[in-house]
């Protein structure tokens, strides 16, 4: 916690502290992104770096809104109110305040809500990381397991060990509960199930669980997922693959066959009808294929899966 979020928690510590359950949500969000700042803290830096956010902005747009007499660019059509006719003589002062106000508003709301989602997304980052390193995670903590090696240790070592991503971490809060709140192994894995984001790791600790719980057999708990797992890693990747063909598909027509078609078509209509200036063929050119172009890279982004 740094000087300026505990100035933050010394201002409103207290009213965030009761007001807990209705931030239910963004509780269980900051503890699945394993976000190391506190409720309290983080949820009144949240308020005051709104209102920071918020003023700052309204007094820049309010200064600029005054210095370049901006409501004066508004014309008014038609039949007017008195009421209106009266207060155009203040048009300059009623349109900055109105702009501050505005302005205060809205680059306020959006960064408290900047701030409440923040923790969700985190979450969803770590999620797909954690299901992407899960199956090489439990391979290692299978090796190390058929090597005679406890589970508590088993986990240290996978805490211990960064290459496996966020799945590292999740190892390490179970270390944590063994080591320094001195939690037994089940009682650890059941906390570190219920706040991890990922449900391919609740499953794979909650299994872990029972196994230890029945007198099972461990090691072969942990080779059977494993298998599970890689083989849930191919049909994934092989399902990724053929989706991308398909996209890739879907560009070459949409994209290069048919934004050549219309560009065509449209410069023989543009020279038909004598136009100088073809909106339409403008439009194409310099909006649809940059734009349509930019979707397609979005959507590839959003479902390729975490190397």
């Amino acid at each position: 916690m740094n000087s300026y979020q505990r100035f933050c928690f010394n201002l409103l510590g207290k009213r965030m502290k009761a007001r807990r359950e209705q931030y239910a949500t963004l509780r269980n969000d900051l503890i699945s992104s394993r976000s190391k700042i506190p409720f309290e803290v983080y949820t009144s830096t949240a308020v005051i770096s709104s209102v920071l956010v918020g003023l700052g902005m309204a007094v820049v747009i309010g200064i600029v809104t005054y210095l370049l007499n901006l409501p004066s660019l508004i014309k008014y059509k038609g039949a007017v109110p008195e009421v209106l006719v009266g207060l155009n003589q203040y048009s300059l002062i009623i349109g900055t305040v109105v702009a501050t106000i505005l302005s205060l508003l809205i680059f306020g709301g959006l960064t408290y809500v900047a701030f409440l989602l923040y923790p969700n997304i985190e979450a969803g980052n770590r999620r797909r990381n954690i299901d992407a390193t899960l199956p090489y995670a439990i391979n290692y903590i299978t090796s190390m397991s058929t090597a005679g090696i406890t589970p508590a240790e088993v986990f240290r070592l996978l805490g211990d060990s960064p290459i496996y991503g966020e799945s590292s971490v999740e190892a390490r809060y179970i270390a944590r509960e063994i080591d320094i709140f001195g939690r037994d192994l089940i009682d650890a894995l059941r906390l570190v199930s219920a706040t991890t984001p990922s449900a391919r790791m609740k499953e794979f600790l909650q299994g872990a669980m029972a196994s230890i719980s029945s007198g099972g057999n461990l090691t072969e708990y942990f080779r059977t997922k494993a298998k599970q797992y890689a083989l849930e890693n191919r049909q994934t990747q092989k399902l990724f693959l053929d989706t991308l063909g398909l996209i890739a598909e879907s560009y070459v027509t949409a994209m290069v066959a048919g934004m050549l078609f219309l560009i065509i078509l449209q410069s023989i209509m543009s020279t038909l009808s004598g136009e100088k200036m073809p909106i339409f063929l403008y439009i194409i050119t310099y909006m649809m294929i940059p734009f349509g172009s930019i979707m397609f890279v979005i959507m590839i982004s959003s479902m390729t899966p975490e190397s």
